[in-house]
This record gives C-alpha cells, sequence and structure tokens, in this order.
C-alpha cells in the first residue's frame, strides 16, 4: 500500500493536466486496445487500477475512451435478480444456445448466452430490456414472436418464460452499485494515431463529473445510450456488464466540468 502513489483532487487535475501538455504518448501494453488506452494512462498516473487513491474524499473513478469510437464503455458489473436463483444459469441452461466452438476448443454440449440488450427493442432472439416503474425494477423481457425465422429450430426448443425466473435489477441496487463505482469520476477522451506500428495516444479531453443521477441513468436505458452485456458460457460466465455509448458518460451527472 505504501508504494500507492495519493492524490487530492487539486492534485490529480494538475497531473492529468501535465499528462495531457505531453502530447503524443506511446502505448506501453505489448497489445494495442481500447483497455490499453486506460492502461497507459494509469501507468502514467502510477496507480493500478481505474479507481483513484484520494484521501479524505468521495470515491472517484478513472474513465477512459478513445475518441470516436464504437466500442461501448463498461459502467459496471452486476449480476440480476433474484440472484439465489442463479438467473444467468438459468437463461443459459434453458434459452442458451450450442456455442460456436463447441466440439472444437470446447466440449460438444458447450452452450452460449451472449446479448446484448436495448430498451423495448428485442434482439434476434427476442430478448430486450423495460423498466417496471411500479415495482422500482429494469428488467429483462422477452418475446419469442421476434425471434428471427432462421431461429426457428432454436425457438421451438424454448420452454415458457417463467415469470418466476425474470431477470430484473431493483433501482435502489441499481443506485448502490452505481453510486459506489460511479459517484464522481474523471473521464478522458483520447485521440489516438499509429507510426510505424506503434501507437500513441492524447489525451485531449478531461471532463470532472460529480453527482451521479439515477433519474439520469434510467433514462439513459430508456433512450438507447446505455445498453445491458449478457456474457455467459456454459464453462464460465464472464459476467452481466452495464454499458454505455460514446460521449454518454456525463450525462449521468448532476455536475460536469470541463478541465
Amino acid at each position: 500500500m505504501s508504494n500507492i502513489r495519493k492524490y487530492t483532487k487539486s492534485t490529480i487535475i494538475a497531473a492529468l493536466k501535465e499528462i495531457r501538455s505531453r502530447g503524443w504518448i506511446k502505448n506501453r501494453r505489448n497489445v494495442h486496445n481500447d483497455g490499453a488506452i486506460g492502461n497507459t494512462l494509469e501507468d502514467l498516473l502510477g496507480i493500478t487500477e481505474n479507481n483513484l487513491p484520494l484521501p479524505n474524499a468521495a470515491e472517484w473513478e478513472l474513465k477512459t475512451q478513445r475518441r470516436n469510437t464504437t466500442t461501448l464503455l463498461t459502467l459496471f458489473h452486476l449480476e440480476p435478480s433474484p440472484r439465489a436463483l442463479h438467473i444467468a444459469d438459468y437463461l443459459l441452461e434453458n434459452f442458451g444456445w450450442p456455442h460456436k466452438l463447441a466440439g472444437t476448443k470446447y466440449p460438444e454440449g458447450e452452450k452460449s448466452f451472449r446479448q446484448t440488450l436495448s430498451y423495448r427493442s428485442p434482439t434476434s432472439r427476442g430478448f430486450f430490456v423495460d423498466i417496471d416503474a411500479e415495482n422500482q425494477r429494469v428488467v429483462v423481457s422477452f418475446n419469442p414472436s421476434s425471434i428471427g425465422d432462421e431461429l426457428s429450430d432454436w425457438r421451438a426448443s424454448l420452454p415458457q418464460y417463467d415469470e418466476d425466473y425474470v431477470p430484473y435489477w431493483g433501482f435502489n441496487d441499481l443506485y448502490h452499485k452505481a453510486g459506489v463505482k460511479l459517484g464522481n469520476c474523471f473521464y478522458v477522451i483520447a485521440d489516438v494515431k499509429e507510426e510505424c506500428g506503434e501507437y500513441f495516444y492524447s489525451y485531449s479531453d478531461i471532463m470532472q463529473l460529480q453527482g451521479f443521477s439515477l433519474d439520469n441513468f434510467l433514462r439513459g436505458i430508456t433512450e438507447g445510450s446505455i445498453l445491458i452485456d449478457f456474457d455467459a458460457r456454459t464453462g464460465h460466465n464472464h459476467g452481466t456488464k452495464f454499458r454505455i455509448r460514446q460521449n454518454a458518460i456525463p450525462s449521468l451527472y448532476k455536475i460536469v466540468k470541463n478541465i
């Protein structure tokens, strides 16, 4: 713990400004992807994770994103309720489909349940997200009539969607998770260039975001900027993620300050 670099809010702002003033900075990782942009910034700041060690202050998160990317930014992981029923396992077992690598990389019977769900817009497999305001929940809904014709064999194999197993996230659970994880945030947008096979990042735009708003978060779901990813297979559940589109994260906060 003694080796962790400690910051105050003013010194982290000064450090981010200094990094921005350097201009193009070479990727410090062996691979180039959206994660490497954040990893390189963490290295420059001397931190090991994207939560910033600011003493005597509320928790701060560091989020980075490439400019003009179509890649979704992960906000947090949260498995759906009712957790005692292991809902992700239930969906995989009853509504999963053969994994494309079943019988090669994975065992013959390997199943997959990998879906990116948006508000009231069913995927080709019929799943979508809805808001149950009366019961204060974000729910996963299923409409079998929305299943594509090319998946008719899979549709014929499905059980009835059991109301006792409908996945959901209570508003209070979401507010607690997001409030702890995202209550305050520094959001940094990086430009990227390639020279002779090497990648360089310029951490151009820095925003200080404060006052996470559950109402704004729920509005992000209904407006389509926040989506929910299921990524499970028989051998491993990669976790259920709430993710957000490019440039939408400032809309979750009451106070947005450009640095």
